[in-house]
This record gives C-alpha cells, sequence and structure tokens, in this order.
C-alpha cells in the first residue's frame, strides 16, 4: 500500500545531480560496470572523427583547397599563428601540431555537450582534462630541463628580486609554477563543461516539472525551454573559449620553459 507522500515523490522527478554524470554501461555485457558508457564512446568517436577527418582532407591535396582541406588547413594555421607562433616565437611553429591536436580534440569533445542525443561533453567527468593537463605539465616540464638542464628550476623557481626577499619567494614560485599551473588548467576546462551541463539539465527538466504538476505553468515551462535554447548557444561560445584558453595557456607555458628566465 501506497500513501500519499509516495505517491507524489514518485510522479515529482527528481532534481539532476552529480549522479547525473555517472553514466551506466552501454554495453550489455557490463551491466554493472562503468567502463564503456556513453562518455567513452564519445571520447573515441571525438578521436576516430579527427582522426578521419584529416586523413581525408590531406589524402589528395590541391593547390585551390577543397572545403574540407581549407577548413583543416585554416584551423591548423589559426592555431600555428595566432598561437603557436604569438605566443612562443619562431619556435613556436615546432610546437603547433601539439597545440593544433590539443585545441581540435578538446573543441570536439566539449562540442559533444550541445549535440543533440549526446548532451553531454566528456570534458565535464574531471579524468579527462587531468589527463590533458599532465600531458601538458610534463611537456613544458620537459622542454624546460632539455634546454636549461637543472638550470631550469633556476629559470622557473627564482625571480629578478632582491636576495633578501627570495626566501619568501621561492616556494611561492614553486607553487605556483609546479603545482597549481596543472591543477588550474584541468580544473578551469572541467568546471565549465559540469557547469554548463547543469545549466541545461536544470532548464530543460524544469520545463518539463511544471508542467506536469500544474498546467497553468505551461507558459513558465516554455519560458524554461527558452533559455534552454538561449544557454546552449551561449554554452557553444565557452566551448570554443575553454578550448582557445587551454591551449593558449599550454603554449604560454611551453615559451615560459623556453625563455631564459622571469
Amino acid at each position: 500500500m501506497t500513501g500519499p507522500t509516495t505517491v507524489l515523490a514518485a510522479e515529482v522527478p527528481f532534481p539532476p545531480s552529480v549522479e547525473d554524470f555517472f553514466l551506466p554501461s552501454i554495453v550489455p555485457w557490463g551491466e554493472h560496470s562503468y567502463w564503456f558508457t556513453k562518455i567513452t564512446l564519445l571520447l573515441w568517436l571525438s578521436v576516430a572523427i579527427l582522426i578521419i577527418y584529416f586523413l581525408v582532407s590531406y589524402r589528395k591535396p590541391q593547390l585551390v583547397p577543397s572545403k574540407k582541406q581549407w577548413l583543416a588547413e585554416s584551423l591548423y594555421g589559426f592555431v600555428r599563428n595566432n598561437i603557436a607562433v604569438d605566443m612562443i616565437g619562431k619556435e613556436g611553429v615546432r610546437f603547433a601540431p601539439y597545440l593544433a591536436s590539443l585545441f581540435s580534440f578538446i573543441l570536439v569533445m566539449n562540442l559533444w555537450g550541445i549535440v543533440p542525443l549526446a548532451q553531454i561533453s566528456p570534458n565535464s567527468h574531471i579524468a579527462f582534462p587531468a589527463i590533458l593537463a599532465l600531458i601538458s605539465y610534463v611537456l613544458f616540464l620537459y622542454v624546460g630541463f632539455k634546454k636549461h638542464g637543472l638550470g631550469y628550476f633556476k629559470v622557473v623557481l627564482v625571480p629578478p628580486a632582491p636576495w633578501f626577499i627570495l626566501p619568501i619567494l621561492i616556494p611561492i614560485e614553486f607553487f605556483s609554477n609546479l603545482i597549481v599551473r596543472p591543477f588550474s588548467l584541468a580544473i578551469r576546462l572541467f568546471a565549465n563543461m559540469f557547469a554548463g551541463h547543469m545549466l541545461l539539465l536544470v532548464f530543460t527538466l524544469g520545463g518539463f516539472a511544471m508542467i506536469n504538476s500544474n498546467a497553468l505553468l505551461a507558459p513558465v515551462s516554455l519560458l524554461s525551454w527558452a533559455m534552454t535554447v538561449a544557454l546552449t548557444f551561449l554554452d557553444f561560445a565557452i566551448i570554443c573559449l575553454q578550448a582557445y584558453i587551454f591551449t593558449v595557456l599550454t603554449a604560454s607555458y611551453i615559451q615560459g620553459s623556453l625563455a631564459e628566465g622571469h
């Protein structure tokens, strides 16, 4: 026997929560496992889309490029000229392939958040931004030690300041340059994708919740769904911006590793 409270709880949808990011397995043999979820599928689709697109675009390069070749060249040229060279200088050209790959991968991964039926970005799980940040972290440390050797510690830790202030500044520089950088890279990307998904969930499910609870709230439900559409366009701008910011900061850290000092 169910009482009024039980019936009411069954009719009212639960609000979105962190649990909405932990999706069930999408393969029949992984019913109680998270090893292959929608998130995993979107990750591999992102990799496949980028590899196939660039291979097809450059399979038969032409002097007058096709639309596919033009888009691929424009994307690479944008990252090479406006990020790699602008941030690092002439040496930035050799880092352009990595930075272009990083930008493209983050952009495609982010875009899943507004694609119908997908509607969630793998980057809304901290693991993916953390791995990308770790790769960039290892890269700029490798570049710094390769150029300066152990002298890289002096470059990255000792600012041009009077000697009596250095005992205070060196721990701050260590924490800022070697600890905070990868952490901030990962958290910035993760937080924006997480928040964007939650906002879309709130306004979408909120519209259904209001119209199911009272037909008089139908106009408010329509307003909630209109906000979902508006937020989708805003989310698209954030998606592109976050891919750009992550790549620019990575280029900035590489530039700092190549510099002779602060």
